[in-house]
């Protein structure tokens, strides 16, 4: 796991399964060593409040992984770290890591309008349109004279479903790849961070009904 790999944590109650309703929280590891992981202090996803927790608290705590595959594992608050900048140190991965199965259908290519915001606001916000879209991330069309500085962005899309019902997803993605084609348009790739289960759902029937679509115009065209 690299330094700067955002999670996502969940706080186990004892005694109880995984509640889906739990408050999440979301961090940063910004150092690590062979016994810890080193994390920012969480916030809140909700309320965008920091969140402080006693020593020996026990989180579910999810990533995704280079492979764009989502992980879990369990992982205990082990110190309070004082220093320039405060930390928490937790428990690394062990044997008991586990990949979440996903449904990621492949790359649709359609365009859907996005309006794009800098989590740091290192650029003025913007609307654009995809390239492409797919249940872990999209690309966009990058307009002329707009610089991408950062890696994190918040992204509003508009998905018009296939009974006429307009959705309009909001979420937190991570800039992964620009490429500049050979007619000169930049397109920057982002990846989706920890989305939450009724966002991914409307973004995979979305793709889903786009490649439903396609199939049958390809049919349609024989």
């Amino acid at each position: 796991m690299k330094i700067g790999t955002v999670l996502q944590l969940e706080v186990v109650k004892s005694g109880k399964g995984r509640n889906h309703t739990a408050k999440k929280y979301r961090c940063k590891v910004v150092d690590k060593n062979e016994q810890n992981l080193y994390i920012d202090f969480p916030v809140d996803i909700k309320s965008k409040k920091t969140a402080f927790f006693a020593k020996g608290t026990i989180f579910d705590v999810t990533f995704i992984g280079p492979d764009e595959v989502i992980y879990q594992f369990r992982s205990k608050l082990v110190a309070k770290v004082k220093g320039k900048i405060p930390a928490l140190a937790i428990q690394p991965p062990g044997s008991d890591i586990r990949r979440i199965q996903r449904r990621n259908f492949a790359r649709v290519e359609t365009v859907v309008d996005v309006a794009v915001h800098s989590e740091q606001n290192l650029f003025p916000p913007f609307t654009t349109v995809t390239n492409d879209i797919s249940g872990g991330g999209l690309s966009i069309i990058v307009p002329k004279n707009q610089l991408l500085k950062g890696e994190l962005a918040h992204l509003w899309m508009v998905l018009a479903m296939a009974n006429g019902q307009f959705v309009y997803p909001h979420v937190r993605a991570k800039l992964v790849h620009e490429q500049k084609r050979n007619n000169g348009i930049l397109i920057a790739s982002f990846q989706f961070l920890a989305l939450d289960v009724k966002t991914e759902q409307w973004i995979i029937r979305f793709c889903f009904e786009k490649q439903r679509e396609a199939r049958r115009k390809q049919l349609f065209h024989r």
